[in-house]
């Protein structure tokens, strides 16, 4: 199939299709006539840079996967350099987590403290607090 095509199915644009031969994920072959020609495999190695990409996965962290491919695999994530990828996005999804959670207990905790403030500026609401305490002069 041509460019445009492979595009197409894809879901992608044929300057993607381009960058991604530039960066040597995708083959670059030609038919007699200049045209680039692609195959069924081509369209499953996109299938995984896409997949990936949609998962964070950088662009150049999708190279094992297609190199696994490649090589003949049935599934771009069999071979050991792409099972360490795994890992260590994993890696890096968990140490993103802690610091969301602590954010968030951080966002919670000035709510928390905003709120009550708020409140106290309501009528009938608590008084305020004053941090100084004229009467221990």
């Amino acid at each position: 199939m041509r460019i445009g095509e492979l595009a197409e199915r894809a879901g992608t644009t044929t300057r993607t299709l381009r960058y991604y031969e530039s960066r040597g994920l995708l083959p670059t072959r030609r038919a007699e006539n200049g045209y680039r020609t692609y195959d069924e495999g081509d369209l499953r190695l996109l299938q995984q840079i896409r997949t990936l990409q949609d998962f964070g996965f950088d662009l150049e962290e999708t190279r094992p996967f297609v190199d696994c491919l490649r090589a003949g695999h049935p599934a771009g994530d069999s071979c050991p350099a792409s099972l360490a990828v795994y890992r260590r996005k994993l890696g890096e999804l968990d140490a993103l987590i802690g610091q969301l959670q602590s954010v968030r207990t951080e966002v919670g905790a000035q709510l928390a403290r905003a709120e009550l403030e708020a409140s106290a500026e309501l009528p009938g609401g608590p008084e305020p607090r004053c941090e100084l305490n004229w009467e221990d002069d």
